[in-house]
């Protein structure tokens, strides 16, 4: 865990930029909020709401994120004024927040933009129960969370948008059957379901902390789209919420709301939230967990049993995922791993066709978008293998195929950035060697891509006498590597012990 959260690549630290917007817009939108006469529930509803629009809103456009940023309160008020309406009514409220739960997961097959206004939907009718919303309260929220959506916008549209200089974001969808209509439909189905097994065991620990239960269900199904992904993401969030009450315990308890020290921590809270989500779940949680019992302690009522209930009512939210995971529609590990692994190979093709082109002359290719894709392709291939690498994997011969798989292809990874970058220097294109070395890598990577994957333009011809020049040299040593490594993925994606990887 620590290696991952300290060492994890972070290109063009997107992730640092991330995070330390977040805890500025965050701060602005909770000092606003203060400074405008609300109360601690107001200012912590408006420190949520901006918490969630910063990191839920991830449209590939600027302008894209702008509008769904401002579609959320159109989501969130309807669903916060009928928590506060049903607050009196425990059947009526616990149907609703199910039916809210089942919708919210629904939404992500509009994209992006759903999946935003989705969990924030979610969230609102979870931040009522949390604050315990009744409806004399709801102008006054409502207020609040205008201003801190207002505040973080200013940040993250106006003062930082380092995304203006940034080429569009892919966002790989996964193809085929289990693509993510389908996929959306099943895990709506079966987040309903967790979360009434959740709420009904949840309440018999708690009549108060019970929506704790259903929020860890919901949130185990967040960016998962198999079996073996929901249990191991289940898996991480007990890990992360364990060591996070431990934490909680030495440094949030004795602090006993002390503003200033707990504002500090919050913030680091906040930081740490935004800078490992991408390459840790179980660090994220940790944060989570340290930033709740901090604002526990804000609210006056943390004391070491709140956070051994917290810690009970998410084991008991892991439990009714797991058992709506493996006994309702279930998507297997490989069918998912299989179309991603897939995915990653047409990008590492596409690539370095693009590079290629552009060490011939083609000042219109450019292989930047598709490196940066790449990333977040192997992000998904790393998601979708997690369940086979875990320790607890018994099928050992599988999960040693399945680390030997992530190791080269992060190998590839590397060799393409490397690649791609010298494609810039037009000296290079030059040498005769690197048009016979790009095509001998891109038929190594059409062996190993599934039947129909698009072909690559040519790459044409290079002069025939050799001519050495420094940018050359590098690209071929990058070539070379990626070769070796395309070489080697052959057998652990082609031989099956127990089952392929990739179809031959």
């Amino acid at each position: 865990m620590l290696k991952r959260m300290f060492v994890s690549p972070d290109p063009g630290r997107l992730r640092l930029y991330g995070a330390v917007r977040a805890v500025l817009g965050i701060g602005l939108a909770v000092l606003v909020c203060a400074a405008a006469g609300h109360p601690l529930a107001g200012v912590i509803t408006g420190g949520l709401a901006a918490l969630l629009a910063l990191f839920t809103v991830t449209d590939t456009t600027v302008r894209g994120q702008a509008v769904t940023t401002a579609l959320l309160p159109a989501v969130g008020f309807p669903v916060l004024a009928l928590a506060s309406a049903l607050h009196d009514q425990p059947l009526l409220r616990d149907a609703a927040f199910l039916v809210v739960a089942g919708a919210g997961v629904y939404a992500r097959r509009w994209g992006a933009r759903g999946h935003a206004l989705g969990v924030f939907g979610f969230m609102t009718f979870f931040v009522a129960q949390f604050l315990h919303t009744v409806p004399a309260r709801l102008p006054g929220l409502y207020a609040a969370v205008l201003l801190a959506l207002f505040a973080s916008s200013v940040v993250r549209f106006g003062v930082w948008c380092y995304e203006r200089r940034l080429p569009p974001r892919a966002v790989p969808a996964l193809p085929g059957a289990s693509g993510l209509v389908r996929t959306t439909t099943r895990q709506a189905v079966q987040v309903a379901v967790a979360g009434a097994l959740a709420l009904g065991a949840g309440q018999l620990l708690s009549q108060d902390r019970w929506y704790w239960a259903v929020g860890a269900a919901w949130w185990i199904f967040v960016n998962t789209a198999s079996r073996g992904e929901t249990l191991v993401r289940g898996f991480r969030r007990m890990v992360g919420t364990a060591v996070g009450c431990a934490v909680g315990l030495v440094v949030a308890v004795p602090l006993h709301g002390a503003p200033a020290p707990t504002a500090a921590l919050v913030a680091l809270c906040v930081f740490g939230i935004f800078y490992t989500a991408a390459v840790s779940y179980s660090w994220m949680m940790f944060f989570v967990t340290v930033m709740v019992g901090l604002l526990y302690g804000l609210l006056g009522v943390l004391d070491p049993g709140l956070l051994a209930l917290r810690l009970a009512e998410t084991g008991v939210g892991a439990l009714g995922a797991t058992a709506a995971v493996l006994l309702l529609l279930p998507v297997t590990t490989h069918a998912v791993t299989d179309a991603w692994i897939q995915q990653a190979l047409r990008c590492v093709h596409g690539c370095t066709a693009t590079a290629a082109r552009r060490l011939a002359g083609d000042d219109h290719a450019d292989p930047g978008p598709l490196a940066a894709e790449l990333e977040l392709l192997l992000g998904r291939v790393r998601m979708s293998l997690a369940p086979l690498v875990h320790p607890l994997n018994p099928l050992r011969a599988r999960g040693a195929r399945a680390r030997q798989v992530l190791v080269l292809l992060d190998e590839c990874a590397r060799e393409v950035r490397g690649f791609a970058a010298v494609a810039a220097d037009p000296a290079a294109s030059h040498d005769a060697r690197l048009a016979a070395a790009c095509r001998r890598v891109e038929a190594a990577v059409r062996e190993l891509a599934p039947p129909g994957a698009e072909p690559a333009r040519p790459v044409p011809g290079a002069p025939d006498a050799p001519y050495h020049h420094p940018g050359a040299e590098a690209a071929l040593a990058h070539l070379h590597g990626l070769e070796r490594a395309l070489a080697d993925l052959s057998a652990p994606l082609r031989t099956a012990p127990r089952g392929r990887l990739v179809p031959a």
